[in-house]
């Protein structure tokens, strides 16, 4: 391991004293059920259960804990999309330092909630956290506060890198690390503490595929950064200088997770291992996901690093994979516009076993006679099978049904 680095192992295991007693050593638990879902042994660490559910509480205590007294007294700042400034709000109020937290106006609601109720103060500025970093900086400079920087900190990173010495010594057989990559914090240090005590680890990345800033940044590649995605808590368009390095010299791949990844894994950390996972605190199982050969059979550690979801969120995301599953199935019937048949269809659809979820009559489509109509259904089915079985009857009844999305648009 390179001496040029910006942290040790020695720096991490003094970061683990510090935490000693003061944040959660979070269980790491086996995953057969998504061990089954991706073809490799899966072993999660569950971060979601720290106090401000990520773990963001390790870097943020150890950067606070090493503040002089004169700059606890002026205070601290820090720019987040959301967990940084919880963990950052929390532990300041804990230890009595004046926290301003600077946060895009993007931030879903629940993270900007939670990081008021710590008591700090919050600024919203910017759609990204970038654009909120500018902003921050500034208000750093006037009030003489010192920066918390949500990654590319030495402190910060020896605090995130106490996680891989958890998980190793529970699990020291582990083949591989799969770690989330935003700026660069959490990959950076937990590659410099896995790697140190198990050379042979092997640390792969998962980048949101809408923010490629690290793989751009090792790869030379110019692949567009920004657009909405599930994982804010990753949508950095920064590298840090200080972590770059790090997964240059001791990362071994990173996978390019795309929004249908993203949503997969929240939809099986939510359903198959009954936990919150945000976007970019389910990016590791994504990463399992998008890349399947070349995990399959190895033994793997997932980092579940933050469970910060919208509940609005969460749930428009199970009903879209039980759409992608066709176990939420909507279609469109041609029917005669006459009493009774409703009544008929309804009837079809219970001998069916389908659980009618939804009902649209349209009367005005000019590609109908004027006696005809259409009929928009949706229905719950047991899976795919079962959801081409009622498709089927349906047109040897002679109702001609044509898919359509949940928009209702014809597919």
């Amino acid at each position: 391991m390179s001496a040029s680095l910006a942290v040790t192992l020695s720096d991490v295991e003094a970061a683990r004293r510090v935490l000693a007693g003061q944040v959660l050593r979070t269980p790491m638990l086996p995953a057969p059920k998504l061990s089954a879902l991706t073809g490799a042994e899966v072993f999660v660490k569950y971060e979601n259960l720290q106090v401000t559910n990520s773990f963001k509480d390790r870097g943020a205590l150890v950067k606070l804990t090493a503040l002089g007294e004169a700059e606890r007294r002026r205070g601290v700042i820090a720019m987040s999309a959301g967990n940084h400034a919880q963990a950052v709000a929390y532990h300041a109020a804990r230890l009595g330092i004046p926290a301003t937290i600077v946060m895009p106006v993007t931030t879903p609601f629940v993270k900007v909630a939670a990081t008021r109720s710590h008591g700090a103060e919050v600024v919203l500025e910017g759609e990204t956290v970038a654009e909120a970093q500018t902003r921050c900086e500034a208000l750093c400079r006037e009030r003489g506060l010192t920066m918390v920087h949500p990654y590319d900190d030495p402190h910060i990173m020896a605090g995130q890198g106490t996680v891989a010495l958890e998980m190793l010594e529970d699990r020291p057989d582990l083949d591989m690390l799969v770690i989330p990559i935003g700026g660069g914090g959490l990959i950076a240090g937990n590659a410099i503490a896995a790697r140190g005590v198990k050379p042979d680890i092997a640390i792969v990345g998962a980048e949101a595929a809408l923010y490629p800033s690290v793989w751009n940044a090792l790869t030379g590649d110019r692949r567009a950064i920004g657009g909405p995605t599930l994982a804010e808590g990753i949508a950095v368009k920064n590298v840090g200088t200080l972590t770059l390095p790090v997964i240059r010299a001791l990362v071994s791949e990173i996978v390019l997770v795309d929004e249908a990844q993203l949503e997969r894994a929240v939809n099986a950390y939510l359903t198959l291992q009954k936990t919150m996972a945000e976007g970019a605190g389910a990016a590791g199982l994504a990463a399992l996901l998008a890349k399947p050969d070349l995990f399959k059979g190895k033994r793997v550690g997932l980092i579940l690093c933050g469970g910060n979801i919208d509940p609005r969120i969460a749930a428009s995301i199970m009903v879209r994979e039980l759409e992608r599953d066709s176990r939420i199935v909507s279609f469109r019937l041609s029917i005669p516009d006459r009493p009774g048949v409703l009544g008929q269809i309804a009837t079809r659809l219970g001998e069916l076993g389908a659980n009618i979820l939804a009902v649209e009559h349209h009367r005005r489509f000019l590609d109908m006679p004027a006696k005809g109509a259409k009929l928009d259904v949706t229905i719950e089915t047991r899976d795919r099978a079962h959801a081409d079985e009622v498709t089927r009857d349906f047109e040897r009844a002679g109702y001609q049904p044509v898919a359509i999305d949940t928009g209702g648009v014809v597919e």
